[in-house]
């Protein structure tokens, strides 16, 4: 297998499937240039794109919203349907980390919806149907996204606009196999309990064309992921769920140049040794969720303390975290191709990092345990750091998230990822993260606190078979780590 190029062969049966699926998407990886979308051809059809489609994207006032209003009694921002998503009021009180009790408005949004990838062969290499897609709140506009990227209410038909492309492959069992399928949580500090089913699914026959839509192979789709803002977030959540493993014996690894990715690469194989054995992480995190709480009491969104509201925002008095705004949409290329919605907006970039070191030769992720407002179990995996700088200016040591200086002060020639990445562009409005992954060295202590733990690539990638075990932030950033391999 070519390590760099997919040339024209005769076409021959996919393969659906089996024992060597870690492999074969490995295989797909090494890939970076196809016959199928050749990556000149990728890059000129992304700018069409851009310049082809006219978007718009215009903050309004609450009162410009068509079909959403703040309910009396509750204050709470709905829409009329009771579809969709709401603005509600959270109270929180927990005992993790230092503990703590706050209220703030967060986006319930109970419904399930999927986020699917649809796999092809061609040549004996997994292709993945990567889709264009505007969403509201991206700060390009378009980024490229799952093939099929729908709430329930959208995909069920409630928004009144035209069906779902491709949709049918992950509803309908005959038209493929299903290789991924796990429900995963969403961002915990603005979503409470949300989660979406993240789906891989293969087909062996005919796939219709669509002008939004190309075939990559993993290696394509890792060499955009080191741009910024070019893979959504809803794709790198399905990526960092597909099983990796080294392709072929792993003998050849030793060659490469590159001893970070040569070491990454050996991280994934399922014989390599590791500081923890799996049964200690997942007492680990077990043990955490076990003794510690985390109550959630939902209430109208007049009742939280702190916020407050006026014609265009619904913002904290301290003017951090976040505000709730409403926007008007017109969007030419999506189901319905106009529409008004409230978003949240960040007050800021955010930065999310893996320290990573070799331990006994192996790579290793320092995750950290952490718990959001909105989380469905007291803590998932998140990245090392996961913060907005702006939030802990000014406070006492004890309350800085620790490795704090090392995330927001990298030395740049430790730096092995360097990105920014937005968050999900159909709820936030310019959310993004400078995401990094950051090679600390073996001279980094080992000792951690109690909320932290190193885990090798292939022990996250085995969690990731699971729900609610890793976050969105994590997945994200595991993502543009599997780009590095």
């Amino acid at each position: 297998m070519s390590n760099a190029t997919l040339t024209r062969h005769p076409a021959q049966p996919a393969a659906v499937g089996g024992p060597d699926l870690a492999r074969r998407f490995a295989r797909s990886a090494r890939v970076t240039d196809s016959w199928v979308t050749s990556n000149d051809h990728l890059d000129t059809w992304l700018a069409e794109q851009h310049r082809a489609n006219r978007f718009s994207v215009t903050p309004i006032p609450f009162s410009g919203l068509r079909g959403w209003r703040f309910r009396p009694g509750t204050g709470n921002l709905t829409h009329d349907s009771g579809r969709f998503f709401s603005i509600e009021g959270l109270h929180v009180r927990t005992d993790f980390e230092g503990g703590g009790d706050w209220s703030q408005p967060i986006i319930n949004q109970p419904e399930i919806g999927i986020l699917g990838l649809l796999v092809k062969e061609f040549d004996g290499v997994p292709h993945f149907l990567m889709q264009a897609k505007m969403e509201p709140g991206n700060v390009n506009t378009i980024q490229l996204s799952p093939t099929v990227q729908a709430t329930r209410s959208n995909y069920t038909g409630v928004h009144g606009g035209r069906p779902i492309d491709y949709l049918e492959f992950f509803t309908d069992r005959s038209r493929a196999a299903v290789l991924v399928d796990v429900l995963q949580s969403e961002q915990g500090s603005w979503f409470l309990r949300k989660r979406n089913r993240n789906m891989v699914v293969e087909t062996t026959g005919e796939v219709p064309e669509h002008p939004d839509f190309r075939w990559l192979t993993l290696g394509q789709i890792h060499r955009l992921l080191q741009r910024d803002n070019v893979i959504n977030m809803d794709a790198r959540t399905v990526l960092s769920c597909i099983p990796r493993l080294p392709d072929g014996d792993g003998d050849e690894i030793g060659d490469d140049p590159d001893r970070y990715r040569a070491a990454l690469r050996a991280s994934l194989s399922p014989s390599v040794w590791a500081l923890h054995t799996d049964a200690h992480i997942l007492h680990w995190l077990t043990d955490l969720k076990s003794r510690h709480e985390m109550v959630q009491r939902q209430d109208g969104l007049d009742t939280v303390k702190g916020w407050h509201r006026d014609d265009h925002q619904i913002a904290h008095e301290s003017g951090r975290y976040f505000r709730v705004i409403a926007t008007e949409v017109h969007a030419g290329n999506r189901e319905v191709p106009a529409w008004t919605q409230p978003l949240v907006q960040p007050v800021e970039r955010g930065v999310s990092a893996f320290l990573t070191r070799p331990i006994g030769g192996v790579t290793h992720l320092l995750v950290h345990a952490r718990a959001e407002a909105g989380s469905r179990d007291v803590v998932e995996l998140a990245p090392t750091v996961q913060l907005q700088p702006g939030n802990y200016a000014g406070l006492p040591p004890e309350r800085v998230p620790r490795y704090r200086e090392e995330a927001l002060r990298p030395d740049p020639a430790r730096l092995r990822y360097d990105t920014v990445q937005s968050e999900e562009g159909g709820r936030f409005y310019h959310a993004e993260n400078r995401s990094m992954i950051i090679d600390v060295g073996e001279g980094f202590p080992l000792e951690t606190p109690p909320e932290f733990c190193w885990m090798t690539p292939r022990q996250m990638s085995a969690l990731l078979r699971h729900s609610y075990y890793v976050s969105i932030q994590a997945r994200s950033l595991f993502a543009g780590l599997l780009s590095l391999a």
